[in-house]
């Protein structure tokens, strides 16, 4: 039997950006969640949403997984990147771009800039 565990592990592996989120990404169930999608929206991220609400497996499951009590979380090749306060800060400072280019994750760079000077 396939475990919320394999299926968190399955998702984070086989895709290179994957937000676990309340909802999904076209109808977000929580302000957070709907920030972080509407970023990687934006900025032309493609990623797998997951929505934790239909599986309290996974929704318990992930925040054990990562050791992170909230949800949204992001995940970029595998690695856990952070919820929606730190996501929005590495926007803001650019550290998102640099992590998505150092990753190979197309992204429109202009997009990204735009979310800055509206932040700036």
């Amino acid at each position: 039997m396939t475990t919320a565990t394999d299926t968190i592990k399955s998702d984070i592996t086989s895709n290179d950006v994957v937000l676990f989120m309340k909802g999904t990404s076209q109808m977000p169930q929580c302000g957070f969640s709907s920030r972080i999608a509407g970023v990687l929206n934006y900025m032309g991220v493609e990623f797998k949403d997951v929505n934790v609400l239909a599986d309290e497996g996974v929704r318990q499951g992930i925040k054990d997984f990562s050791d992170w009590p909230t949800i949204p979380q992001l995940y970029v090749k595998g690695e856990f990147v952070g919820g929606c306060d730190i996501v929005t800060e590495m926007t803001i400072s650019g550290e998102l771009d640099t992590l998505l280019e150092e990753n190979g994750i197309a992204f429109s760079k202009d997009a990204a800039d735009k979310i800055r000077e509206s932040n700036g």
